[in-house]
């Protein structure tokens, strides 16, 4: 795996030339071998509960569709292989039809709140729930109301972290309420404690 060999095309070297960028890259091409994710991609994968997936129609233009789930619903298979489960939804079904002819796709996961992005290029295999049901009971989700309609397996052939430059910080209820959860307790402890002291100032008997 080589993202930049993978990314780069004759034109984007081109304009690496034109401002400068091009030696710096090209040095990146000879040693950004990889075999696969790492323990870092992994957790992070894990941790994600959307990420955007880009496939290219048959009349040339690119498609991103938004998916969207509990943290873990995109799975790490092994260090090569990522799978989900396509939820049922809207029934345009343009992604799949993409798929139906090119099955190059590229998914974009970000973490506003730890400032983190990870590119990845992968090929896509669209696989039906009834003829694979030990791999749909390893991607099955629990406590999380969806309705299944087939099984997405991504081969990585290429993944890439991004700077955290112009990413904002942005974070859900989840992490705010996780991340002042010890402030909140404590004020109310001090609250209680604050109504009993003034208790026993009113009646000091």
């Amino acid at each position: 795996m080589n993202y930049p060999k993978t990314a780069f095309s004759e034109a984007s070297k081109r304009f690496q030339e034109r401002y400068g960028s091009r030696a710096n890259y090209a040095r990146m091409e000879g040693y950004r071998d990889t075999n696969g994710l790492t323990e870092d991609e992994r957790d992070f994968i894990s941790r994600q509960d959307n990420f955007y997936m880009a496939t290219i129609g048959e009349n040339g233009f690119p498609y991103i569709q938004f998916r969207g789930g509990p943290k873990g619903f995109l799975k790490v298979l092994d260090d090569k292989t990522l799978g989900f489960i396509d939820f049922g939804g809207n029934k345009q079904y343009i992604s799949i039809g993409n798929l139906a002819t090119n099955n190059k796709v590229s998914l974009f996961l970000l973490d506003q709140a730890a400032k983190a992005r990870l590119k990845i290029y992968a090929e896509a295999k669209v696989l039906e729930i009834d003829d694979n049901p030990e791999l749909f009971d390893k991607l099955n989700l629990d406590n999380y109301k969806f309705r299944p309609e087939r099984i997405i397996l991504l081969n990585i052939t290429a993944y890439d972290w991004n700077c955290p430059q112009h990413i904002t910080e942005r974070y859900t209820l989840e992490e705010i309420r996780g991340e002042f959860m010890a402030q909140h307790e404590y004020i109310e402890k001090l609250r209680a404690e604050n109504a009993a002291l003034k208790k026993r100032l009113d009646d000091p008997d």
